[in-house]
């Protein structure tokens, strides 16, 4: 399963999502610092749950974290997250 498609299955499951949009941004940091190769470094992921309303912004990231678990994070070198 690519990597893209593990995010959005695990946020999904972790945090059922009203919506999510997972977005790779690799390419755009090809040859930088953290780029791997393999064009799955750089990710930004927006999302709206209801389960993270009324958390600060941190536990919202810490939930993220937390949904994707050490896996999938172990992977990333860099994840970008917007709430909406």
């Amino acid at each position: 399963m690519a990597l893209d498609a593990e995010i959005r299955a695990a946020l999904t499951s972790g945090l059922s999502p009203e919506r999510l949009e997972v977005i790779n941004e690799s390419a755009q940091h090809a040859g930088h610092s953290g780029d791997d190769g393999s064009g799955e470094s750089h990710w930004r992921v927006v999302i709206s749950a209801t389960s993270l309303d009324g958390q600060s912004r941190i536990a919202k990231h810490r939930a993220v974290h937390d949904a994707l678990g050490p896996d999938i994070i172990g992977r990333i070198h860099a994840l970008a997250i917007s709430f909406d």
